[in-house]
């Protein structure tokens, strides 16, 4: 035994060191775009930014804050609302609208703005049909805006909102019934006892998921782009593009990503202070028996979301793809799905790998080092995708750019560009975006294996990538897979870092269809935006396949 256990112990730390040099890697490259943001907005001259302050910046952070705000008061309220309802009471078709209610997560905000564009907007089909059907001109009868500040906040609620439902889900069916019961025993009604305990308890759990729907509310672009609302994300993309003035951007992402960091902080509080948030579930969970007008009333609440959230962008995106003019087979068309598999798979692949690295690392081995690449690789969540565009593309563009000059005067050849718009510099930006969600479904099925497994494999030899590839992996396949779907469907998705980064002529689907609709050719933007749509049911039917085989 004692020479078996002294042949381990030269092996064990080369081993270690290994994960160690990996995980220092991946927190180096999550830390590289705070740091280039960080020095382009004080290196660049700040004319730009004093321009844009006299101007729009006062615009950019009212309209960001008024939107954040509206979009996490309607998800909370509609996410909660459903949890509790689909949890705690009984109504015609509940088991299968509690699994429906989690659907809006596989489409794109800016996927649902096109649809509803075309059917809301001045000349689409409902504002048409009415000037046809009474004689009005445009200026004889008033309509809602579809293309305001209140679109914009309705389709970021309309598919964020499953993040609260979710989490609120779970807090709920782990109370149990006895202080809901007491509460009804001291003669509360049910919706005295639904505001004054369960909500409560419910509370941070609640709350991490509206900070889940701040952060991606911060991130969108496609959306406010296209309706025309000036956030911060859409100034970003603006002073990259239109203005040409990279320390504006970084100045502007800076801004931005301490709003981020300040939500990320926010989260974790609420998440840290989560004890309180379940009990035992001492008593079986009854369900209240509601009137006959109590179930049509919480029919209509979950419903609602479920048809304006899927049912109606669907078929408005599947009539409007009908009468395009875009061949979904066409060479052009296979293109951009194979750029935006390729990209997708990728990045998945990776990202997976160095979750599974670090949490491997963290789990096996807890030390400020292993936390701190953790905390790290959970901001990028939080962190737009333009941002994390313009902190990668500043250091690398002039690192290029030294080193080609660098090259031409002392050997007289060119290098070019070798990592700005490149495929692997975007992936990066995916990997530094996406890992905290890879992490997350890591750590939820990692919490299941026993830590005694672990230390049954190291007594028998078991170094670290065998631990991982014999133990870890066969154990967590469900895991890695749903977190890989997960990563896969989200890069899909991702608009704004694959706008800026996107290779010369290396367009995807989400791309193609954002820039069809700011052609303002919906019914062409209506083929990829249902592609996209259709990609990401795929995890999210998978989610539900629990939420179905776990519910009360």
């Amino acid at each position: 035994m004692e020479h078996r256990l002294s042949l381990q112990k030269p092996r064990r730390p080369a081993l270690s060191m290994g994960f160690k040099a990996i995980a220092i890697f991946v927190m180096a490259v999550c830390v590289v775009p705070y740091l280039g943001v960080l020095a382009a907005a004080f290196s660049g001259s700040f004319e730009t930014l004093s321009h844009l302050a006299d101007t729009v910046l006062g615009r950019y952070t009212m309209t960001t804050l008024i939107l954040v705000t509206l979009v996490m008061a309607g998800s909370a309220f509609i996410g909660a609302g459903a949890a509790w309802l689909v949890t705690m009471t009984d109504f015609p078709g509940r088991r299968w609208i509690e699994i429906a209610l989690a659907l809006p997560l596989a489409f794109p905000a800016y996927v649902l703005a096109y649809g509803y564009t075309h059917v809301l907007d001045h000349p689409g089909i409902l504002q048409t049909l009415l000037r046809d059907m009474t004689g009005w001109g445009p200026r004889d009868y008033w309509f809602p805006e579809i293309r305001s500040l209140g679109g914009a906040a309705a389709m970021l609620t309309l598919v964020l909102y499953p993040y609260v439902y979710l989490l609120a889900r779970a807090a709920f069916a782990a109370q149990g019934a006895s202080t809901f019961l007491a509460a009804r025993v001291l003669g509360r009604s049910p919706f005295i006892a639904f505001m004054h305990v369960s909500l409560p308890m419910a509370r941070p759990a609640i709350a991490s998921g509206v900070m889940l729907v701040a952060m991606e509310t911060i991130a969108d672009f496609g959306t406010v782009a296209y309706f025309g609302v000036q956030t911060f994300a859409v100034g970003i993309y603006q002073s990259w593009f239109n203005l040409a003035d990279r320390a504006a951007a970084a100045q502007l992402a800076l801004g931005l990503l301490s709003f981020a960091l300040l939500l990320v902080m926010l989260e974790r509080y609420s998440r840290g202070n989560a004890s309180y948030a379940s009990g035992r579930r001492n008593a079986p969970l009854q369900r209240l028996t509601l009137s006959k007008s109590q179930r049509l009333g919480a029919m209509v609440f979950c419903l609602t979301p479920i048809l304006l959230g899927v049912v109606l962008p669907v078929i408005a995106l599947s009539v409007m793809a009908l009468g395009s003019e875009q061949d979904l087979l066409s060479p052009r068309y296979l293109g951009f799905i194979r750029n935006s598999l390729t990209l997708a798979g990728i990045a998945a692949v990776l990202t997976v790998l160095a979750a599974l690295i670090l949490g491997t690392l963290h789990r096996v081995s807890t030390s400020r080092l292993t936390g701190t690449s953790l905390y790290l690789a959970r901001i990028g969540y939080a962190v737009p995708g333009g941002v994390i565009a313009v902190g990668l593309l500043v250091p690398f563009a002039a690192f290029d750019n030294a080193l080609d000059a660098w090259m031409r005067s002392t050997f007289d050849i060119s290098t070019g560009l070798l990592f700005t718009g490149s495929i692997w510099l975007l992936i990066s930006a995916y990997l530094i975006r996406f890992l905290a969600a890879a992490i997350g479904a890591y750590e939820g099925g990692i919490a299941s294996v026993a830590p005694n497994m672990d230390a049954a494999a190291r007594t028998l030899g078991q170094d670290m990538p065998g631990l991982v590839r014999r133990i870890h992996m066969p154990l967590l396949r469900t895991s890695l897979l749903t977190a890989g779907l997960i990563v896969f469907v989200d890069v899909m998705k991702e608009l704004p870092a694959t706008l800026i980064m996107r290779p010369f002529n290396y367009d995807t689907l989400a791309v193609q269809a954002y820039r069809l609709a700011s052609d303002e050719r919906l019914e062409g933007a209506a083929v990829p935006s249902l592609v996209i749509a259709a990609i990401g049911l795929i995890p999210v039917i998978l989610l539900c396949r629990k939420i179905g085989t776990g519910r009360a």
